[in-house]
């Protein structure tokens, strides 16, 4: 920044200081308002260009400066002026100044913000282009932002200086009507009595509902924005068209369809999704299986001789498609027919906010939810895209076991796979980049898995990246490198895949609508689960947060109250209270925060724990391996988050997602019965340890005092002296 722009810096901060400090912003109230009108009034009517441009002068180097008080001299104006005269000199004078602002901003700061943040101003700058004028009209009709705030942002953009000054004198227009009409108002006061006067109780319960009103103008503009491009059909097949019949999307039809609205349900594969066919169902009857195997080889631990089963994959398999074949039905096409759903099967492509093209059927429809799920991801590794490795979407047509397999992920998924196959005989290796199993866990959670897959004879190997697959004829080969650059090859029957799973968003359209995306291709929603287009929502795994079935179901109902019945009242989604599990051996479980999320976040809490290995239920059934930890907000028992790693810990958890969810605390968890002898007192146990270390110490010595006193040896007191040793006062 060179030494003119420095000096006129010092200048304007002198300048802002001396007003401050030498009280000449007290001038700016509006009790001196009430205090100079009449005679201000008068000075008006005896040399009306005088005063008039005085004050349009003073009025323009209070706003160029930025200095508080544009409000009361544009109430001023209107006690002054009148409001013809009022309403031209406070709008082109507050027009003027934020220019001057804007410009003092952009000459000082701009050339120093750009050679730093040379890339964000590119992007900013592409958009203000494209949407600038939109942008600077809403934010100056909603006062959200301080208008000096804008001045100074819009400074460092490229925005056209005559742009910025015609849209800011149209966007404050309204503002500065209202304000100068109720300074109108305000020039009618000669007694106190006075200030409760129809008029100007009118006038200033416009100045506090303008925001609202501005709000909703905007919100009504900001429609019109984005629909411009679009034609609206003026009459509507549907009232909703949901795309994806997963677990979201069958949630979302069957909730719309109850509330008699006309839905249409758009599946290009499967019924039922994910789900039902390639995640948690078959996974769990796979995993089922190998329980039943891994619980032959202990069975001499429950007093039997130990035996290992054969494994028929091909049976196992099998009885995983009974399995899905039994549920199927309350997924498929003739149920949801017979709810009133109009089942579509093909791929469903977005042409406007109110289209759905379906091979050679375009649907209309009032409001659209994408529920299109997720897909593996695929991490970056030579000769991948060649190879025929696995993922959770194909590993179902496994007929023969495979004798070695490498598992490439050491999240939920991998967890459960390799310890699953490991169970039914495989030679497992594990490949994990991060240094943990189960990353977003605590560590002492990640390491009960760890160790438990260790144990069963699992190879992990942490820290170490996959580089190059390829086939030969000694078997195929995964060559690795751990962190400090020591290579290694792997030899493996079958690849797993297991890296984690991305939004599902090809050939949707979304390009089309310019819907934006994260990072992860996942789609933006607000609160209400809403996209750039108020009518348009998307739901579940495509939205990138919470991949779990339950969770999309959670949000399929909020997705489809709020598409119908917006117009009355929207519900935000709840994410604080989402349980989720990984289904090893022992489950790990969680709902709300864990110690990386509270440190993360800078949150204060404490910890309680309980060991699952004192548990009688836990011993009896031979469990005993686990532990449950849960954070409390300081000095209460509100329950901020828990995790547990115990037989059944997807089930335990419940009981805590229903005492966060009602704000119900460790004390009632603590008062509830539980039945002898299950897993589930271990919840009131943790309770029972929470307690002890709150005890209150002083309460405990007073009754042993007391009942001291009561069998007659006399009444006293422990206390603590100042080294902390305990000492008996006898008040007897």
């Amino acid at each position: 920044m060179t030494l003119y722009r420095w000096i006129a810096l010092a200048a304007a901060i002198a300048v802002i200081a001396f007003v401050n400090l030498s009280g000449m912003d007290a001038i700016l109230s509006l009790e001196t308002v009430l205090e100079e009108k009449d005679r201000l009034k008068e000075s008006f009517e005896k040399n009306p260009v005088r005063l008039g441009v005085g004050f349009v002068f003073s009025y323009v180097i209070i706003t160029a400066l930025s200095i508080p008080g544009a409000a009361i001299l544009t109430l001023a104006s209107g006690a002054i002026f009148g409001f013809g005269w009022g309403l031209i000199i406070a709008s082109f004078a507050s027009t003027i100044g934020a220019t001057l602002a804007m410009l003092a901003f952009r000459w000082i700061f701009r050339g120093l913000v750009e050679n730093r943040f040379t890339e964000q101003l590119a992007a900013i700058n592409s958009g203000i282009e494209k949407d600038g004028s939109f942008y600077l009209f809403s934010l100056r009709m909603v006062p959200i932002f301080p208008f000096f705030l804008i001045n100074a942002l819009m400074g460092l953009t490229k925005i056209r200086i005559w742009s910025f000054f015609w849209v800011s004198q149209l966007g404050m227009l309204l503002g500065t009507i209202l304000y100068v009409n109720a300074g109108t108002q305000l020039a009618t006061i000669e007694t106190a009595d006075q200030i409760f006067s129809i008029g100007i109780i009118i006038s200033f319960a416009l100045l506090g509902i303008f925001p609202l009103i501005a709000k909703s103008l905007i919100e009504r503009m900001n429609s019109h924005h984005l629909y411009e491009r679009f034609t609206k059909p003026g009459k509507f097949e549907r009232d909703l068209v949901v795309i994806g019949a997963g677990s979201g999307g069958l949630v979302a039809a069957l909730i719309g369809a109850t509330l008699k609205a006309k839905v249409s349900l758009v599946e290009k594969d499967q019924m039922g999704g994910d789900c039902l066919n390639t995640g948690c169902v078959p996974s769990k009857a796979l995993i089922r299986s190998a329980r039943h195997s891994f619980e032959n080889a202990q069975a001499e631990s429950l007093g039997f001789k130990n035996s290992v089963p054969r494994v028929n994959l091909g049976k196992i398999m099998d009885r995983v498609m009974r399995i899905i074949q039994a549920i199927e039905p309350k997924d498929s096409v003739e149920r949801y027919r017979s709810l009133g759903v109009d089942v579509v099967l093909g791929e469903a492509r977005i042409l406007s906010p109110w289209h759905v093209q379906v091979g050679d059927r375009i649907i209309s429809t009032r409001k659209i939810i994408l529920a299109t799920g997720a897909t593996p991801l695929i991490p970056n590794i030579e000769g991948i895209e060649t190879f025929p490795y696995l993922t959770s979407e194909n590993l179902w047509s496994l007929r023969k076991r495979p004798d070695r397999l490498v598992v490439i992920g050491g999240g939920a998924i991998g967890v459960e796979l390799a310890q699953t196959f490991k169970r039914l005989g495989s030679e497992v290796t594990q490949v994990e980049a991060l240094d943990s199993l189960l990353p977003n866990e605590d560590e002492e959670f990640s390491n009960i898995v760890y160790n438990r897959l260790h144990s069963e004879g699992v190879e992990i190997l942490l820290r170490t990246r996959a580089n190059q697959v390829e086939a030969s004829e000694d078997g195929n080969i995964l060559r690795v490198s751990d962190d400090q650059g020591l290579e290694r090859e792997i030899v493996f029957d079958q690849l797993l895949v297991a890296a984690g799973r991305k939004p599902y968003t090809e050939n949707l359209g979304l390009d089309l609508l310019d819907i934006e995306l994260k990072s992860d291709g996942s789609v933006v929603v607000d609160k209400y689960l809403r996209t750039k287009f108020p009518n348009i929502y998307a739901i579940g795994d495509v939205t990138g947060s919470f991949q779990y079935t339950h969770a999309a179901s959670h949000m399929a109902w909020h997705a489809a109250v709020n598409s119908l019945f917006s117009f009355v009242k929207k519900f935000p989604v709840d994410y604080r209270c989402m349980p989720y599990a990984t289904f090893s051996h022992p489950e790990i479980s969680r709902v709300g925060l864990n110690e990386k999320d509270a440190i993360s976040l800078g949150k204060k809490y404490e910890v309680t724990t309980y060991d699952v290995s004192e548990l009688d239920r836990a011993i009896v059934d031979g469990e005993t391996l686990g532990l449950i930890k849960v954070l409390t907000r300081p000095g209460t028992d509100k329950i901020l988050g828990v995790t547990i790693a115990a037989d059944h810990a997807s089930n335990l958890i419940s009981e805590y997602t229903l005492a966060m969810k009602h704000r119900i605390g460790l004390r009632k968890i603590l008062g509830t019965i539980h039945v002898y002898p299950t897993m589930a007192e271990a919840n009131k146990f943790v309770a029972s340890e929470w307690a002890k270390n709150h005890k209150p110490r002083w309460a405990l010595r007073f009754l042993e005092g007391f009942h001291s006193w009561m069998r007659g040896d006399g009444f006293f007191f422990l206390i603590k002296n100042k080294k902390g040793i305990v000492e008996n006062s006898d008040f007897n």
